[in-house]
This record gives structure tokens, sequence and C-alpha cells, in this order.
């Protein structure tokens, strides 16, 4: 099993290529069963989590080709053979879900295996299935899988979320893109991820308005064609690295970055006295002077502070001037790196769903195991400003969301090397 060497106390400098978003290519690929016609995605990411969704589809019958190093994803439906999404493979991550509302609209059945990926909480399917139901479909859930039906097809409908959920957007965005009639969604999801779908769907015929706001209209169309659709750029990777040059101190600019991606966590940068500047090519982002201040945060659906960034920004607060308080509002269970930040030296202490961090002058390096995706990068970034060595151990976690994180790293000044395990 594969880990992660940093050694800490060097400043960085220079420039680091953000990758298309994770969480956006994988909503986008399960796009290719609502049509014969092929999909091409470009900026694809290059990560573990692509490999398992392209497997997921092929063994739909859909075929998917990568070219140019895997940045850009052929994809075909056009003979698909099986609407049974296989416990073996959905088991490994969560976005799995989003083959349930394509194969529902386009082949009137579907057999999916209750997904599921990394341990942060509970992330119930029960929002997925009342809309789908809302809209004409019959599910039961029976020996671990959802097996979902409709009679005559899909038929639009309003459906209010009880909450903002961006896996049940994506799923009914798809689902209703082929459904008879007009669809509402209500307390839609607003995040970059769901614009960038409905782009593409709209680029293959689909007819919505909205996107991007808590209130999205799809009408229904009786097919959709092909597209060439360009993946937007990862703004949890984005907020990662740019905070890298905030934990170890140097001039960092992340090309690609645009600030409207990330504008929450930018004003947090800027409250604890870090540079954040658009340039003609992504960010650029240093401290202003010295160590970063203390600051509080609230983690909140887009376009609030985004809890994919939490762990990052805790990293980050643990050698801050001052004591900050981090809420996690949107998954429990997700302060699991703060034992192990606690073994660098960290100043932590967490009740609930409420982390305390008293800023420390330094971290030391330990041995540490990352928990989930983003834990085992915030314990790189923390590795990043601790005297001596980091050990991340468990980082398969990271290979789900980064793509060549030591390199990147690397490229810019880092320390940093990945150590395989014979």
């Amino acid at each position: 099993m594969d880990s992660i060497i940093v050694r800490g106390g060097r400043e960085l400098s220079g420039t680091i290529r953000i990758a298309g978003a994770k969480n956006a290519a994988l909503a986008l690929m399960p796009a290719t069963l609502l049509s014969d016609e092929p999909l091409t995605l470009t900026n694809a990411p290059r990560l573990s989590d692509i490999k398992t969704m392209a497997t997921l589809l092929q063994s739909l019958g859909a075929e998917v080709t990568s070219m140019q190093s895997g940045k850009v994803l052929g994809l075909s439906s056009h003979a698909v053979t099986s609407t049974h999404a296989d416990y073996e493979i959905v088991r490994k991550m969560r976005a799995s879900n989003l083959v349930l509302g394509p194969l529902l609209a386009r082949h009137g059945q579907a057999e999916v295996s209750l997904p599921g990926g990394c341990a942060i909480g509970a992330r119930p399917m029960d929002i997925h299935i009342t809309a789908l139901e809302a809209m004409g479909a019959s599910i039961e859930l029976r020996d671990g899988y959802l097996h979902a039906t409709t009679k005559g097809g899909l038929r639009g409908a309003v459906v209010p979320l009880r909450f903002a959920s961006v896996g049940a957007t994506e799923n009914i965005l798809m689902a209703a893109s082929l459904a008879r009639g007009t669809t509402v969604i209500e307390n839609a999801a607003r995040e970059p991820e769901i614009v960038d779908l409905a782009r593409c769907l709209r680029a293959m015929g689909a007819q919505i308005e909205g996107e991007g706001t808590s209130r999205i209209e799809i009408q229904g169309v009786d097919r959709l064609g092909g597209a060439t659709h360009q993946v937007v750029t990862d703004r949890i990777e984005l907020g990662t690295y740019m905070l890298a040059p905030v934990i170890a101190g140097g001039s960092v600019e992340c090309i690609g970055g645009r600030l409207e991606l990330v504008s929450a966590f930018a004003e947090k940068l800027d409250a604890a006295g870090v540079s954040v500047e658009q340039t003609a090519n992504g960010l650029r982002v240093a401290r202003k002077n010295g160590r970063p201040h203390a600051v509080d945060v609230v983690t909140e659906p887009f376009p609030g502070f985004p809890t994919d960034l939490q762990a990052q920004m805790m990293a980050m607060l643990c050698t801050a001037e001052g004591t900050s308080v981090l809420e996690e509002r949107i998954f429990e269970n997700r302060f699991m790196h703060a034992p192990e930040l606690v073994r660098m030296g960290a100043h932590i202490e967490v009740q609930g769903g409420h982390a305390t961090v008293h800023g420390v002058d330094r971290l030391r390096g330990a041995p540490v195991m990352a928990t989930d995706l983003r834990a085992s990068v915030s314990l790189i970034l923390a590795g990043l400003a601790a005297e001596g060595e980091t050990v991340v151990n468990r980082v398969y976690h990271l290979d789900r969301g980064y793509e060549h994180v030591e390199e990147k790293l690397g490229q810019v000044g880092a320390d940093i090397e990945r150590i395989t395990a014979p």
C-alpha cells in the first residue's frame, strides 16, 4: 500500500495546473446513457474514481475510450446491454448512483446497488427515490438493490428537495431531460458541477433553464444527441492548492482557477491575511504578511464554504495566529482528520459538529493515517509546514480525487515523494 512522505520547511514558488472537476466528470459520464450518439468529454481528470465510473458504464454495455493520456474521454451508449449496476462496482464510489436516473429515463428500468464511498457520514438515497417516484417511477429496495421501473416512461413533476442535494439534483436533471412534460426542481443544488452538467445536457439537446439557482425547470424531449463538452475546473483541487503556499510560505499561481468557483473560500483567505489575485491564467496566492490569522468557518451548500475544503482549511488554521472555530453542517463524522493533526502537534478540540483550533507556532512531522479523500490531502498540506518528516499512510483515498499530487507539489518546490510498499 502506497504512502506519501513530506519533509516540511520549504517555501513554494511556481505554477500548478488545476485539473477538470472530479465531481463534475462523475455526473457527466452517466449522461452518455441518455443517448445513442457519442459524448466526448475534454479536460477530464485522471483519477481512480473516473476509472471506477468507466468500469460501471462498461458493465452496462457502454463504450468508454480514454485518449490523450486520459484527458479526453469518448463515451457511447448505442448498445446498452444491461440495466443492472452491480454491488462490486457501486460499493467503491458514492457517485455510482448517478446511473439510476439516466437508466430509468431511457430504458424504463434500473437495478442499482446502494452506493459506497468515503466514510464521512450518512448520505441517504431517499431524496433521489422520492423525486423519481414523483416522476412516475416505482422503486423497491430488495437485497441491497434499488429496483426501479416505470410504466410508459417518466413524466414531469414539481420536485421539492428537502435538502439541496447535489447528487439528487443531478439524477433528476438527467432523468427529467427525457421525461414527458415539464419538471421543476425546487431547492435545487447550485454548485458549479450542476451548471456544468446542465450545459452539457443542453449541448445534447435538452431544454433546461435556471441552473445555478435554486429553481431549475426542464422541458422533456423525445431524444438527446451527442456532444463534445469541456469539464469545468475542479474547485476543490483549486482550493487545496491555493492553501499550499499559505501553509508553507511562498507564492503559487493555480492555472485555470477562477474566483467565482471559490468565492466564499477566497473571502475566508482574505480575512486570514492571504492575497488571492486573479491573473490572466488563473489565481495567484501568497501570504500578505507572515503567519495567517485565525478565522471561523461554517460549511454550507454552494455558494457557501465547501465541506470538501474543511479538512484542508483546518490544516492551515493549525499554525494560524489565534483560535478558530470550524462548524460542519453538511456531513457528520467529518473531523476524523483532527486526531491525526493532533499527532503532528496541533491543538484541536472537537465537540459534535464543532472543532476549535488553537494555532501553534509549528507542527512536527509524524506518521499519520488518511481516513478519507479530503482528510488525506489535509495531512499532506500540514506536512508542508511541519518540522521533519511526515508519513501519510493509506493514500489510496487520495488517488480518488487528486491526480499526481506529489508531482504537482514537487514542481513548486515541496519535498514530497510517494513510496510504494513491496
